[in-house]
């Protein structure tokens, strides 16, 4: 693993928290000498670890759709800024750049990003580590809700397995270091649905 895509809020959050972990993962991230890469903004909790990892020398790739630059929130020292024509170019474009993905607090984009990636990974489009920094508990409702969907057989548990989950950056990057995907036969998970519902 070489370059780690992180996505986050482009605010603060409600407490300082948020903040402070953004900060630890930056220096994580340099002192393990991977690349960051994320949404290219110089606002929030995404300005926040880019500015860490530069100011450790670490290496930065932004990845922002034209219309957010247009509109001035873009960080403009990073080491290499890609500009794209949508939020469609901007996600397959951090998916191809990184070989692992980090969800730190965030709001609806995050999700949304965080969750393309996963059902890509589901799908077999990728094998790469896919995580959430549970800062102060930040995920822990959501974490909760991903268990209940295996429980009600909507998520297999070999699927569920994919989600890394940490509240500690260097335990997550560990994590996603020696992670491998699970092996879960797609076809074979499907006929046993079936079945299932055929004799319900």
């Amino acid at each position: 693993m070489k370059k780690v895509c992180v996505f986050c809020g482009s605010s603060f959050g409600a407490g300082g928290e948020y903040r402070k972990a953004a900060v630890v993962l930056g220096d994580s991230l340099v002192e393990r000498k991977l690349e960051l890469v994320y949404g290219g903004a110089r606002v929030g909790l995404m300005g926040e670890i880019a500015s860490t990892v530069l100011k450790g020398n670490g290496y930065v790739t932004g990845v922002i759709p034209k219309q957010l630059q247009e509109k001035e929130v873009a960080h403009t020292e990073l080491t290499d800024l890609r500009v794209t024509g949508s939020m469609h170019e901007r996600k397959a474009m951090m998916a191809e750049l990184s070989d692992g993905f980090i969800a730190m607090p965030g709001g609806l984009g995050t999700i949304e990003e965080i969750f393309e990636v996963l059902t890509w990974a589901q799908l077999g489009f990728h094998h790469k580590p896919c995580g959430f920094l549970n800062v102060a508990g930040y995920y822990d409702h959501l974490i909760k809700f991903l268990d209940h969907t295996v429980q009600e057989e909507f998520i297999h548990p070999g699927y569920r397995s994919m989600i890394l989950v940490d509240d500690n950056p260097e335990a997550l990057l560990d994590k996603m270091e020696s992670y491998q995907p699970p092996k879960v036969d797609k076809a074979k998970v499907m006929l046993d649905m079936l079945n299932r519902n055929q004799t319900s």
